[in-house]
């Protein structure tokens, strides 16, 4: 499985709030065996769970895992076949009115009208959530700050590069401060520093409390949440605080150098002691069960079959190798 990731330079914020213990769980989103089916594919399965005010939850996992079809249900845009959804109290599909203007939800196709300017597409969907007169430029101002887009203001939508048009859908889903956020994927295809300032914006809208459910393929955005929630087939195969879930990593972990990729996987995936072994860029990486002989156990197998190699080192899991990890259980 090839689970896309990507480096951004320089180290990351520090994700306000972020390892604080709550003194009172107040549920802003909460779900209870949500199932969906399209025909004999089970998109979602059985899914429970609940976010507070200020809390980030990551649902991370690869293409075709539910993401979308979960973020859909919770909103209200498709209605479920089993469970429900509520927000702050309300059930989604008893009241979807009433849910929805607490919502603010950004889908991976977001759009916006590409003939209006920066400025006319925030005034128009201010109209569209009707946002009072007396806050609206006070609100306008405010997003402005944050995505960065006053210099813009007069640019049609459609001539923005792909990182400013995302700023400007999350600004468009923010004009009547929703008290939680739903964004489906909304940093794949920007380039690095998009991405660094959409966070940043997240964070910013985190720190004052407002909820926020962020889907994503990229592992290495899970470590910017509060909490992740890793999905497999439509099913959450664990919901807890990102450093919790690398620690459930059970196996040593090795990084192979080698040219002979190919051969050298062959060998190794048949060797006792070895749980899996996969290509990571232009690395090997095999995990090996506890006890089985670590290094020593990869070294030996691959001289044993003349397999040239340039070194072999002990690496620290991330969660694409605890995703991989856990999926096997529910394959």
């Amino acid at each position: 499985m090839n689970i896309p990731s990507s480096a951004v330079g320089g180290p990351w914020p520090v994700l306000p709030g972020s390892g604080r213990r709550r003194s009172a769980v107040v549920h802003i989103l909460e779900a209870r065996g949500l199932a969906k089916s399209f025909g004999e594919i089970k998109a979602v399965q059985g899914v429970d769970l609940n976010v507070e005010p200020g809390e980030i939850l990551g649902l991370v996992g690869p293409d075709g895992a539910g993401k979308s079809t979960l973020l859909r249900l919770l909103v209200g845009v498709l209605d479920p076949d089993a469970g429900y959804a509520a927000v702050g109290g309300i059930k989604v599909g008893e009241n979807p009115e009433g849910a929805r203007e607490l919502l603010g939800y950004m889908p991976q196709q977001y759009s916006l009208y590409a003939d209006l300017t920066v400025s006319e597409n925030l005034r128009f969907f201010a109209d569209m959530y009707f946002v009072p007169r007396s806050e609206r430029e006070r609100r306008l101002e405010r997003l402005f700050e944050f995505s960065r887009l006053k210099p813009y203001a007069s640019r049609p939508a459609g001539k923005l590069s792909g990182g400013m048009y995302k700023k400007l859908a999350l600004s468009c889903t923010l004009i009547h401060t929703p008290k939680i956020l739903i964004l489906d994927e909304p940093t794949t295809g920007v380039d690095p520093l998009s991405r660094r300032e959409l966070w940043d914006i997240l964070y910013a809208f985190s720190a004052e409390g407002v909820a926020i459910v962020v889907s994503t393929p990229y592992m290495d955005e899970a470590e910017r949440c509060h909490r992740v929630s890793l999905i497999h087939q439509g099913r959450l195969l664990i919901t807890d605080h990102p450093a919790a879930i690398l620690g459930r990593f059970g196996d040593e972990l090795f990084e192979v150098v080698t040219e002979n990729l190919e051969k050298a996987r062959a060998v190794l995936s048949g060797v006792p002691g070895v749980r899996r072994c996969y290509p990571a860029g232009s690395l090997l990486k095999v995990a090996v069960a506890e006890g089985a002989g670590g290094e020593s156990l990869v070294r030996r197998s691959l001289e044993s079959r003349a397999v040239s190699f340039t070194s072999t080192e002990k690496a620290e899991p991330n969660f694409e190798d605890v995703f991989l990890s856990m999926e096997e259980g529910f394959s």
